[in-house]
């Protein structure tokens, strides 16, 4: 597939997912982490609704199909939103979406642990720990981590995790149903949306602060970053591979950093940054990215 038919939306997909970091901090500002889940997949729910309307798709259909949305609604959408909205209440934006470059390689712990279909191979053991690695670089574990910091580092590791295990269940489970990839991204927001309502309603604002630019980052984080982005994803998949799609990680991370720096004058100390290229290493390791060149 010539790369002018999936380089934009591709870009512009790693783009809206690495401010989306950034428009989560801004979200707090007037926004619970209860609030900021709900306000995105709500939002999201929203753009994907429509979407499936005017293209004249219909949603899912089927009490199992939807009990496997809302599971992962829950780890998609629902347990990331409040965790990563709760640790940037205590960390930078930009470690946040370092720590977010972490999703390949709990991906692949839980496919060799519940999923695995064939032997593990040595470069994945590789992967696995040189990813380690990395994370404990980005910390800078050898300076210890403040309590506060330690929490948000906590619900940033857990959010990955939930990352991790959903996609397993969504290649076992949702892909051999061969449904619309609109369809399912629109039931699983929604899900999500519906299950996160009666807890925003109960704790959904923080501040009675209502500015343009936080409104505005929900209205982004929601429409773009829990809505359209999903369809754009499922785009990629189609037209260069899942191999490419899977790629945009390495993308985001570069993007939060960018503008976390420049926007929110956030620090970015040395090991930062260092340890996200030996994340971002250990994944593509994991992935067997460097194998061919290896055997050629």
């Amino acid at each position: 597939m010539k790369q002018k038919s999936w380089l934009p939306i591709y870009l512009a997909l790693g783009v809206v997912w690495g401010c989306s970091f950034i428009f989560i901090k801004l979200g707090l500002e007037f926004l619970t982490p209860v609030g900021v889940a709900f306000g995105r997949c709500a939002l999201g729910a929203f753009a994907l609704l429509l979407i499936i309307k005017v293209r004249g798709i219909a949603l899912p259909t089927g009490r199992h199909t939807w009990f496997i949305l809302w599971i992962v609604s829950l780890l998609l959408n629902v347990f990331p939103g409040i965790l990563f909205a709760y640790a940037e209440q205590r960390v930078t934006s930009v470690l946040a979406g370092i720590i977010n470059a972490c999703t390949p390689l709990t991906t692949l712990i839980f496919l060799l642990i519940f999923f695995r279909s064939e032997k593990i191979m040595a470069h994945q053991i590789i992967g696995l720990i040189t990813g380690g690695v990395g994370v404990l670089t980005v910390l800078g574990i050898w300076k210890g981590i403040g309590a506060n910091s330690g929490l948000g580092v906590i619900a940033l590791l857990v959010a990955v995790t939930c990352y991790g295990l959903s996609f397993p269940i969504i290649k076992k489970y949702l892909s051999p149903l061969k449904l619309r990839a609109e369809s399912l991204a629109a039931g699983q927001v929604s899900a999500a949306a519906l299950t996160l309502l009666p807890f925003s309603l109960f704790n959904g604002i923080a501040e009675e602060n209502y500015r343009p630019g936080p409104i505005f980052a929900m209205i982004a984080l929601g429409v773009l970053g829990s809505g359209v982005a999903y369809i754009w994803n499922f785009q990629i998949v189609e037209r260069a591979g899942s191999s490419i799609a899977s790629s945009v990680t390495y993308l985001t991370p570069v993007v939060a950093v960018f503008v976390g720096v420049l926007f929110l004058s956030e620090h970015l100390t040395w090991h930062e940054p260092l340890g996200g290229l030996i994340v971002l290493l250990g994944a593509a390791i994991s992935q067997g990215r460097f194998k061919g060149r290896e055997q050629a």
